[in-house]
């Protein structure tokens, strides 16, 4: 006898919105359209799908509403900001003389003056990163920068500038981006939607003169003849600066860590933060005193006219510094020794000439470039300008100086020698220091710059 199938969907087991579906010996419950749920009877039923809506539809859309705000507050905010902020470029902008300079430029026909943004520069340097900082100096502080197109710059970042003197950094700007010398680090451009302007140099790789002459004397390449090289390069960018350009242009911090060397150790004059320029009808300017401790032409220090003689000045240290490895100011020796340009000029005196050099330069150099260079290092330091060479002398006379053929003693390394015969050169080196003697303060630095108003009791 076959069992007969019992149907149970007949007493509906289900929910009224459920469909009931008979199986042999069993049933199974689902829910109409437009419900869900077991459809059971004594399950969870048959729920409509638009009763969700007090609580589920209502979080989703609550939820999706308040992201909505968030987002628009958020980008209200930041509008509002990039506003203010374009606003405060464009103040800085007019306020460091961004229209005067487009003028000149338009006027000047200067085509590769470049004007760059503030976040170009602000993207090059990583938002001036530490770690892009190239060095820092008493106007500023320099970060090396990768432009959008790859090209490596560096960037100089000025301290807050006096607004009188916008007009004549807009001139300086535009005149330095016309000068076309291989020994002056060019200058690219500039932004001026910053609060102090900021200027774009071309970068010179190989680091300063100052690092080299007191971190790589024994380095092979570092020579007498190579040294030479330096000095007759940067000598030949100061006298163009000087008679060359369109206007005279006096760079007023001549110094050894303000000479850069290239990849192929070319001279490159940089740092024109405290350069002046001398309208062709005159020879001199009144200023504030400015400049660095140990490099500072001390007749410019007492009567605050700069002249190029105060560029000549300070050259002459470059060049005691590149004979004797000697820093400028060394606060921890000898008062005697503690000045550079003080201690040369009384070693000639004192027939100790040869004592001060560096024993490389006595090895390598002949007897006529030691005797010619110590006389024109002690022509640059005289203490009245009007007794100095000019730049151009100056470039002329270590140009030919690079000509000079080495002594037959020298081939042989007689330094000792060469100290003899420099110590008997006493007429040559017969020099009176008349007026008053400039020394600086074992206290001073290096790198501090000296400020001091025209009628300074100093």
């Amino acid at each position: 006898m076959v069992d007969q199938d019992i149907d149970e969907c007949e007493n509906n087991p289900c929910d009224e919105n459920g469909i009931c579906n008979n199986s042999p010996g069993s049933f199974s419950c689902s829910c109409k359209h437009g419900y869900y749920g077991d459809g059971k009877k004594d399950g969870r039923g048959c729920i409509a799908e638009n009763s969700q809506f007090p609580v589920i539809k209502f979080s989703l859309g609550f939820s999706s509403v308040f992201v909505s705000v968030i987002i628009a507050m958020t980008w209200l905010y930041f509008s509002i900001q990039r506003r203010k902020l374009v606003r405060m470029r464009e103040k800085f902008f007019h306020q460091n003389g961004g229209l005067l300079l487009k003028q000149q430029i338009s006027s000047n026909g200067v085509e590769s003056t470049k004007i760059f943004s503030a976040e170009e520069l602000e993207k090059a340097t990583n938002k001036y990163a530490e770690d892009r900082i190239l060095g820092r100096g008493g106007y500023g502080i320099v970060y090396k920068g990768i432009l959008s197109d790859e090209r490596v710059v560096a960037i100089k970042k000025s301290r807050v500038m006096d607004q009188g003197q916008i007009e004549q950094f807009i001139n300086e700007v535009v005149i330095l981006t016309q000068v076309n010398h291989r020994n002056v680090v060019k200058l690219l451009g500039c932004c001026l939607e910053a609060e102090v302007p900021l200027l774009v140099y071309e970068y010179v790789s190989n680091g300063t003169l100052f690092h080299h002459i007191h971190n790589s004397g024994e380095m092979p390449w570092f020579s007498w003849e190579n040294r030479l090289k330096i000095a007759a390069e940067a000598a030949g960018a100061l006298a163009y600066l000087h008679s060359a350009a369109s206007m005279p242009i006096i760079h007023r911090d001549v110094k050894s860590s303000n000479i850069l060397l290239d990849n192929v150790y070319t001279a490159k004059i940089s740092d024109f933060g405290a350069s002046r320029l001398v309208p062709l009808d005159q020879t001199q300017v009144t200023t504030l005193v400015q400049g660095t401790l140990g490099y500072l032409d001390p007749e410019y220090f007492h009567t605050s006219q700069l002249t190029e003689k105060s560029d000549v000045y300070s050259f002459g240290v470059v060049l005691a510094e590149l004979m004797t490895g000697k820093k400028p100011l060394s606060p921890t020796k000898s008062e005697e020794e503690r000045n550079l340009a003080t201690y040369f000029i009384m070693s000639i005196k004192e027939n100790r000439f040869s004592r001060i050099l560096e024993s490389r330069i006595l090895r390598e150099g002949s007897l006529e470039q030691l005797q010619t260079a110590g006389e024109l290092i002690k022509r640059c330091l005289n203490l009245k300008s009007d007794e100095r060479p000019t730049m151009k002398e100056v470039a002329m006379e270590l140009e030919g100086l690079r000509k000079y053929t080495k002594h037959p003693w020298n081939q042989q390394g007689n330094a000792e020698e060469n100290m003899a015969l420099l110590s008997e050169q006493s007429d040559l080196y017969d020099i009176t220091i008349t007026g008053q003697e400039f020394t600086t303060s074992g206290q001073g630095s290096l790198y501090i710059d000296m400020i001091y108003p025209s009628n300074n009791p100093r």
